[in-house]
């Protein structure tokens, strides 16, 4: 059964608990799950209205909308998210393989990336036969590449959950992952793109393919990951059903989630955390615990839920200089017709003007930067009324775009929006559909119900991230020398667990970010259950020896799929008739 306070999310605190996770995404869900079914306690804070992160999606009258999904990696069996959720429960939601994944469409070319990349290798292969070699060379590198992630799981551990020589072990499989990574690396930027290109075809034709990529390595992972069936669909429901999911095993072992409750002071005695300090519905509540997983913003918490002492300068100086992902501008859209008779199928579809210039396209100009389009009804019909659908525009932003965005601030740094912000959202907005239109789907504004435009400022909003960072920070040189990612904060028993523990972001990186909080803990307060994790996902022992250790907690795999809007109003309908 689910605790009561756990469903209607009323503050029914308990006195302490052995862990307080601040943040319901991926990663701090994960970690909670898991501690859950290891008989831990847990208190899960989130300021939202619902959890999930970037994962938590909105529903719009009948149509329900994915936030920040474009697709998911890892997610397959054997993947390392399924292994993480395997330990959880059998009954997770299951992501869906994608046979068309990539669409690279210009002014002058038209190509589509599937689960055989070979066929888009003859095709390029066929229209310059003067570069087959080079081709050849360039789709076998990233086979390479591919199968490199294809065994991801097997770096998914922190240092800082090693010892001496673990750490010498784990060095020898991180140059194994890396080393078919390293010949790329320094192939960024417009001059490196161009010269990483030309070790493999000097036709600037078929440069233009890759026109809006930023790096060689952008180039050819996403074929590396097309040949190894790492492109997944969400799941049924879209990719809400991964937080409801894991919300639904912590509330089956009692556990809390509560929404609304925005965390505003890490409680100290020395430098040990002791729990934390919120806010819920104008009240102040105190709950103590033993650890804190902070699955959270990283400058949020270092600069205004502890005092300004306890993390070093340098520290957070290294922070603010770190290199983070872009935002972006969101349009979703309500169609009163599907996504395939406007002409969509179901890959992403990546439209660029290869004529203009290497800046343009990640400018935040709405005529001129590269646009992702995707139509997640046509993946699941059950996002969209019957005979309907939703299409999604995604374009790279920035915070500092024409003012911050028409903004002003408040006292405390909050971006305050007015007519103006409205107004330069919608014309973006009206821009991109435009464009839409005119390249792929003729007729397009004449079937829009509605749509919901998000900005950077949007993504702050929900987030907390500086700039409204998708994913946060980048893996490069200068964020590793500066040790951006990690774990351990300088505060005892305060625990990094969301994606700004690690480098990189997605599902993939926030699930790895979960298990490794909990590692961190298990290491001091349960020794046996660490290693029994540690030689399973290192594939040392088997799924069943792992849950058949008496370290877990009975979970008797009750989730069930909830029925999106659409399915509850066919429903309705149906027994009206």
């Amino acid at each position: 059964m689910i605790s009561v306070s756990f469903l209607m999310q009323m503050p029914a605190l308990k006195p302490s608990y052995d862990v307080i996770v601040i943040g319901s995404g991926v990663g701090g869900l994960t970690a909670a799950a898991l501690l859950s079914k290891l008989g831990y306690s847990v208190c899960v804070l989130e300021r939202e209205p619902r959890p999930g992160g970037y994962l938590a999606g909105f529903r719009r009258k009948n149509f329900l909308f994915d936030t920040a999904i474009h697709w998911l990696n890892q997610c397959f069996p054997g993947g390392m998210v399924f292994k993480i959720f395997d330990i959880i429960g059998g009954d997770y939601p299951a992501a869906k393989p994608q046979e068309r994944i990539r669409r690279y469409k210009g002014e002058g070319f038209d190509y589509l990336l599937t689960n055989n990349p070979d066929e888009l290798r003859d095709q390029l292969i066929a229209d310059f036969p003067h570069e087959k070699q080079g081709i050849l060379r360039f789709f076998k590198a990233a086979y390479k590449l591919g199968h490199s992630f294809h065994n991801f799981s097997s770096v998914f551990r922190s240092e800082e959950s090693m010892n001496f020589w673990e750490k010498l072990k784990n060095k020898k499989k991180l140059i194994s992952f890396g080393i078919p990574f390293i010949p790329y690396l320094r192939f960024t930027g417009e001059k490196g793109l161009e010269t990483g290109l030309n070790k493999f075809f000097k036709d600037k034709r078929l440069h233009r393919l890759f026109a809006s990529d930023t790096e060689l390595l952008g180039c050819l992972v996403p074929i590396g990951w097309a040949y190894f069936g790492d492109f997944q669909s969400p799941p049924k429901g879209g990719s809400q059903s991964i937080p409801h999911w894991l919300q639904h095993v912590v509330g089956f072992f009692r556990n809390d989630l509560f929404l609304k409750s925005t965390v505003k002071e890490i409680i100290l005695n020395g430098n040990r955390c002791e729990g934390v300090k919120f806010i819920r519905d104008g009240k102040e509540y105190s709950v103590r615990s033993k650890y804190v997983i902070a699955a959270c913003d990283l400058e949020t918490l270092y600069e205004k839920m502890l005092p300004k002492n306890i993390i070093p300068e340098k520290l957070k100086l290294k922070l603010k200089q770190a290199e983070l992902y872009p935002s972006s501008v969101t349009v979703s859209i309500a169609l009163d017709c599907t996504t395939e008779s406007l002409g969509f199928r179901e890959e992403l579809l990546h439209l660029v003007d290869e004529n203009e210039s290497f800046d343009a396209f990640a400018s935040g100009d709405p005529l001129k930067s590269e646009l992702s389009i995707l139509p997640p009804s046509l993946r699941d019909p059950s996002l969209a009324p019957e005979g309907m659908g939703t299409l999604t525009i995604y374009m790279p932003a920035y915070m500092d775009f024409n003012n911050e965005w028409q903004t002003g601030k408040d006292k405390e740094g909050n971006y305050i929006r007015g007519t103006d912000y409205n107004k330069l959202k919608i014309e973006i907005a009206e821009a991109l559909i435009g464009r839409v239109e005119e390249k792929i789907a003729p007729g397009l504004r004449s079937h829009i119900l509605f749509y919901e435009v998000a900005t950077p400022v949007t993504h702050w909003r929900y987030t907390g991230n500086r700039n409204g960072s998708m994913m946060g920070a980048k893996p490069g040189r200068k964020n590793m020398q500066n040790k951006i990612a990690h774990y351990q904060t300088p505060v005892k028993g305060l625990l990094l667990g969301g994606h700004w523990a690690e480098l990189g972001g997605g599902v993939p990186i926030a699930a790895k970010a979960g298990i490794n909080s909990v590692l961190m803990i298990l290491r001091k307060e349960n020794k046996e259950a660490f290693r029994k994790i540690v030689d399973y996902m290192d594939e040392k022992i088997s799924l069943m020896e792992l849950l058949d250790s008496p370290f877990f907690q009975p979970y008797d795999h009750s989730w069930r799929a909830p029925l999106t809007p659409a399915e509850r109003m066919a429903t309705i309908q149906g027994i009206g008739k």
